[in-house]
């Protein structure tokens, strides 16, 4: 008899216990972390209604209540060092450990930033010398969602052998290079999928706010969605779903305190360059807004060379300049880096493979985004560019080409100026002839008397080689604006 009285009060015990729900933290607040130096920091958790929630860290402590079972807090700003602890005390205790303050970056995109170190050229050496404590990793794993999530399942992780084999290789070599430039700690989130267009990683906010992408996008994507759904006994779904990677792997980074981004994204939009040139900087702004920091820096790699039409020999490349919707990609790309503030991109026209469109030598990618954070995100006075087309004018039959990015001087590297191509009012472009003059190039044919315009490096495969003389290649680009291939099918 005592025990069937005992039961329903070990039940009541259980319940009342159940109901007094620990305080927690996000996964970003693990073991190893990096904070941001030089920023109001937000830490925020979850907890019971009306709870008191004490954060310290370095000596400073700040409290806050839970509203709706989350609390927030901004701990202040911090200089960079460590390892420090922070403490958050509510009814219960947690003390994460080993905390760095330096400079952190998310790294997304899709399969060029995917491609992890164990597979990059050389890679398998650069992992045996990756053991580094002032360099941290975050992995977020791959996660779609309907709507956006609070959480991920990841933990920060040094550097080293343990860590870096599946990190990817263009954001590690980023992160090696910043953190040897500023001697500062550097942690990186890495999110990124494979394959993803640009418009998964927006917001339904701002996809459904703007006419064109709700027409062209989503309502697209429910079209498709319904006709496989009516026509297949087992429907399979194969397109990506507008939203559901800023769902799953961007929504619960926010609000973490981070410098900037890198991205490595476009293969999937090829094709809708010119929509690209509005979603490339919507997404951007996109992010910006939802962080509420500001215009951090956000820096992009143009996509490099490849020839879509496997294992076609070089020389049928360059029988003539051909429309190309990569090279088309490649300037929306360029787009972004002068309607934005802080935007930057590093040019890789030097390390495609012909037949792989995913080129394995990742280390000058990096280094270049590395130089790029230097000089825009952190002010250094150095080059971080190479040319840029800026004007061109017309003398005696030859375009006179202007640059910036062009004040250490323009060189060409093995041999004369190739991937040059010039055409008149007929709009036919044809191989031209190029050279240095200076700051400037003088571009010619004896084929165009009245030149109209001039293209480089217009193709999917571009072979190029022109450079400034701080060691950086020119990006790809034309003077004219006639319609893009998307626009006149």
């Amino acid at each position: 008899m005592k025990r069937l009285l005992l039961l329903p009060f070990s039940v009541v015990c259980l319940l009342s216990f159940a109901v007094r729900a620990d305080v927690r933290l996000p996964a970003l607040f693990s073991d190893n972390m990096v904070l941001q130096q030089g920023m109001d920091l937000p830490v925020w958790g979850w907890a019971d209604d009306g709870e008191e929630v004490k954060v310290s860290f370095r000596g400073k402590t700040v409290k806050a209540k839970a509203k709706g079972g989350k609390w927030t807090v901004k701990l202040g700003k911090f200089k960079a060092g460590g390892p420090d602890a922070l403490v958050v005390e509510g009814k219960n205790r947690i003390e994460v450990k080993n905390i760095l303050v330096g400079e952190v970056w998310v790294c997304s995109g899709q399969s060029n930033m995917e491609l992890a170190l164990n597979s990059a050229f050389e890679g398998k050496e650069e992992i045996a010398r990756s053991s580094n404590k002032q360099f941290r990793l975050f992995h977020v794993p791959k996660t779609k969602a309907n709507e956006p999530l609070d959480d991920v399942k990841a933990e920060w992780k040094d550097s080293g052998p343990e860590s870096t084999p599946s990190f990817s290789a263009v954001a590690y070599y980023f992160g090696r290079d910043l953190q040897k430039a500023l001697n500062v700690p550097v942690g990186l989130i890495e999110t990124c999928w494979g394959g993803s267009p640009a418009e998964v990683w927006m917001s339904e906010k701002v996809l459904s706010a703007n006419p064109e992408y709700k027409r062209d996008i989503l309502d697209t994507y429910v079209a498709t969605l319904h006709k496989e759904e009516t026509t297949n006994a087992r429907p399979q779904r194969v397109s990506w779903k507008p939203t559901e990677l800023y769902n799953g792997m961007i929504a619960p980074l926010i609000p973490y305190a981070f410098k900037g981004a890198i991205w490595y994204q476009g293969e999937s939009n090829a094709g809708r360059a010119d929509q690209y040139r509005r979603l490339f900087a919507d997404m951007i702004r996109n992010w910006r807004q939802d962080w509420g920091e500001g215009d951090f820096t956000f820096l992009a790699v143009q996509l490099a060379p490849y020839d879509k039409v496997k294992k076609r020999p070089l020389e049928a490349i360059l029988e003539k300049p051909v429309e190309s919707d990569w090279a088309e990609l490649r300037e929306a790309q360029l787009l972004a880096t002068k309607t934005l503030p802080k935007v930057g991109m590093a040019v890789i026209t030097d390390v495609g493979e012909k037949d792989d469109i995913h080129p394995k030598k990742k280390e000058p990618v990096g280094a270049r985004l590395a130089l790029a954070a230097r000089g825009i995100a952190y002010g250094e006075k150095l080059e971080f560019s190479g040319p840029v087309y800026k004007s061109m004018k017309v003398k005696d039959g030859k375009a006179i080409l202007s640059f910036t990015h062009a004040d250490s001087g323009l060189e060409a590297r093995d041999g004369e100026l190739k991937g040059f191509a010039i055409c008149g009012p007929d709009k036919k472009f044809v191989w031209a002839k190029a050279e240095i003059d200076g700051d400037k190039i003088i571009v010619s044919s004896a084929e165009v008397s009245q030149p109209m315009a001039v293209r480089y490096g217009w193709a999917d495969f571009p072979v190029v080689n022109l450079w400034n003389k701080a060691g950086l290649p020119a990006t790809p680009f034309r003077t004219d604006d006639f319609p893009m291939i998307i626009t006149r099918k």
